[in-house]
Protein backbone atom coordinates (compact mmCIF):
# COMPACT_ATOMS: atom_id res chain seq x y z
CA UNK A 1 0.00 0.00 0.00
CA UNK A 2 1.39 3.30 -1.18
CA UNK A 3 1.69 6.44 1.09
CA UNK A 4 -0.97 8.01 -0.97
CA UNK A 5 -3.75 5.41 -0.74
CA UNK A 6 -2.95 5.06 3.22
CA UNK A 7 -3.86 8.64 3.26
CA UNK A 8 -6.72 8.70 1.41
CA UNK A 9 -8.06 5.69 3.45
CA UNK A 10 -7.25 8.09 6.97
CA UNK A 11 -9.77 11.05 5.35
CA UNK A 12 -12.52 8.32 4.18
CA UNK A 13 -12.23 7.26 8.15
CA UNK A 14 -12.29 10.69 9.26
CA UNK A 15 -15.12 11.40 7.08
CA UNK A 16 -17.32 8.21 7.71
CA UNK A 17 -16.68 9.62 11.75
CA UNK A 18 -17.82 12.64 11.40
CA UNK A 19 -20.95 11.39 9.17
CA UNK A 20 -22.00 8.63 11.81
CA UNK A 21 -21.17 11.24 14.62
CA UNK A 22 -23.90 13.41 13.10
CA UNK A 23 -26.58 11.37 12.04
CA UNK A 24 -26.55 9.97 15.91
CA UNK A 25 -27.23 13.59 17.09
CA UNK A 26 -29.72 14.55 14.05
CA UNK A 27 -32.10 11.10 13.89
CA UNK A 28 -33.23 11.45 17.33
CA UNK A 29 -35.44 14.70 16.22
CA UNK A 30 -36.78 12.42 13.05
CA UNK A 31 -38.82 10.16 15.94
CA UNK A 32 -42.53 10.95 15.73
CA UNK A 33 -42.51 10.94 19.62
CA UNK A 34 -39.94 13.52 19.52
CA UNK A 35 -41.58 16.02 17.75
CA UNK A 36 -42.87 18.44 20.45
CA UNK A 37 -39.95 17.46 22.50
CA UNK A 38 -36.91 19.22 24.33
CA UNK A 39 -33.60 18.74 23.47
CA UNK A 40 -32.98 17.81 26.87
CA UNK A 41 -36.28 15.59 26.79
CA UNK A 42 -34.84 13.49 23.38
CA UNK A 43 -31.39 13.28 24.85
CA UNK A 44 -31.59 12.95 28.46
CA UNK A 45 -35.08 11.04 29.15
CA UNK A 46 -34.96 8.22 26.49
CA UNK A 47 -32.89 4.86 28.21
CA UNK A 48 -32.71 3.17 24.30
CA UNK A 49 -30.82 6.24 23.08
CA UNK A 50 -28.45 6.65 26.09
CA UNK A 51 -27.64 2.54 25.04
CA UNK A 52 -27.24 3.28 21.29
CA UNK A 53 -24.44 6.24 22.13
CA UNK A 54 -22.73 3.70 24.65
CA UNK A 55 -22.62 0.87 22.10
CA UNK A 56 -21.55 3.34 19.59
CA UNK A 57 -18.73 4.14 21.37
CA UNK A 58 -17.35 0.51 19.88
CA UNK A 59 -17.38 1.96 16.21
CA UNK A 60 -15.38 5.31 16.85
CA UNK A 61 -13.07 3.22 19.02
CA UNK A 62 -12.79 1.06 15.89
CA UNK A 63 -12.45 3.91 13.67
CA UNK A 64 -9.64 5.09 15.75
CA UNK A 65 -7.60 1.99 15.31
CA UNK A 66 -8.31 2.23 11.52
CA UNK A 67 -7.27 5.60 11.27
CA UNK A 68 -3.69 4.71 13.11
CA UNK A 69 -3.41 1.57 11.26
CA UNK A 70 -3.72 3.55 8.01
CA UNK A 71 -1.24 6.59 9.23
CA UNK A 72 1.49 3.42 10.55
CA UNK A 73 1.14 2.28 7.03
CA UNK A 74 1.99 5.69 5.98
CA UNK A 75 4.70 6.54 7.96
CA UNK A 76 5.78 2.89 7.90
CA UNK A 77 5.24 1.74 3.92
CA UNK A 78 4.37 -1.33 5.13
CA UNK A 79 2.82 -3.64 7.95
CA UNK A 80 4.11 -3.61 11.20
CA UNK A 81 3.43 -5.72 14.64
CA UNK A 82 1.21 -2.60 15.47
CA UNK A 83 -0.80 -3.40 12.63
CA UNK A 84 -1.47 -6.60 13.93
CA UNK A 85 -2.76 -5.66 17.27
CA UNK A 86 -4.67 -2.72 15.47
CA UNK A 87 -6.76 -5.41 13.24
CA UNK A 88 -7.15 -7.55 16.14
CA UNK A 89 -8.59 -4.53 18.37
CA UNK A 90 -10.73 -3.51 15.06
CA UNK A 91 -12.30 -7.25 15.15
CA UNK A 92 -12.82 -6.71 19.14
CA UNK A 93 -14.85 -3.31 18.64
CA UNK A 94 -16.53 -5.29 15.78
CA UNK A 95 -17.51 -8.21 17.93
CA UNK A 96 -18.30 -5.36 21.05
CA UNK A 97 -20.89 -3.93 18.42
CA UNK A 98 -22.70 -7.38 17.63
CA UNK A 99 -23.34 -7.88 21.03
CA UNK A 100 -24.73 -4.42 21.26
CA UNK A 101 -27.02 -4.95 18.58
CA UNK A 102 -28.20 -8.09 20.02
CA UNK A 103 -29.06 -6.14 23.18
CA UNK A 104 -30.89 -3.68 21.58
CA UNK A 105 -32.77 -6.66 19.78
CA UNK A 106 -33.92 -8.34 22.71
CA UNK A 107 -35.05 -4.43 24.46
CA UNK A 108 -36.40 -3.40 21.38
CA UNK A 109 -38.93 -6.87 21.47
CA UNK A 110 -39.29 -6.77 25.04
CA UNK A 111 -39.88 -3.19 25.69
CA UNK A 112 -40.39 -1.46 22.06
CA UNK A 113 -43.97 -0.52 20.56
CA UNK A 114 -45.65 -3.51 18.33
CA UNK A 115 -45.35 -1.02 15.36
CA UNK A 116 -41.66 -0.30 15.65
CA UNK A 117 -40.57 -3.66 16.18
CA UNK A 118 -39.98 -4.80 11.98
CA UNK A 119 -37.98 -1.49 11.28
CA UNK A 120 -36.04 -2.16 14.92
CA UNK A 121 -34.93 -5.15 13.58
CA UNK A 122 -34.24 -4.38 9.78
CA UNK A 123 -31.84 -1.82 11.44
CA UNK A 124 -30.50 -3.89 13.43
CA UNK A 125 -29.91 -6.68 10.96
CA UNK A 126 -27.96 -4.07 8.66
CA UNK A 127 -25.95 -3.32 11.78
CA UNK A 128 -25.36 -6.37 12.38
CA UNK A 129 -24.34 -7.16 8.98
CA UNK A 130 -21.93 -4.36 8.57
CA UNK A 131 -20.24 -5.83 12.03
CA UNK A 132 -19.98 -8.96 11.08
CA UNK A 133 -18.41 -8.04 8.26
CA UNK A 134 -15.82 -5.64 9.96
CA UNK A 135 -15.25 -8.51 12.43
CA UNK A 136 -14.42 -11.47 9.74
CA UNK A 137 -12.48 -8.78 7.32
CA UNK A 138 -10.44 -8.07 10.62
CA UNK A 139 -9.93 -11.49 11.49
CA UNK A 140 -8.73 -12.55 7.92
CA UNK A 141 -6.76 -9.84 7.77
CA UNK A 142 -4.78 -10.56 11.12
CA UNK A 143 -4.19 -14.08 10.37
CA UNK A 144 -2.67 -13.12 6.80
CA UNK A 145 -0.51 -10.85 8.30
CA UNK A 146 0.79 -12.61 10.91
CA UNK A 147 1.44 -15.44 8.68
CA UNK A 148 3.52 -12.28 6.45
CA UNK A 149 5.01 -11.12 9.67
CA UNK A 150 6.38 -14.52 10.37
CA UNK A 151 4.64 -14.58 14.18
CA UNK A 152 4.27 -17.95 16.22
CA UNK A 153 1.28 -19.73 14.90
CA UNK A 154 0.33 -20.28 18.31
CA UNK A 155 -1.58 -17.08 19.14
CA UNK A 156 -4.96 -16.39 18.59
CA UNK A 157 -6.33 -14.22 16.10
Amino acid sequence: MNRGSALLLQVVTVLLGVAVLGFLLWEPHLEGRNAHATTFAIYFKDPFLAYVYVGSLSFFIALQRAFGLFGEVRRNGTFSPASLHALRSIKGCALAMLGFVAGAVVIIFLFGDPDDRPAGFFMSLLAASAAGVIAVAAARFARSLQGALGQSESRQV
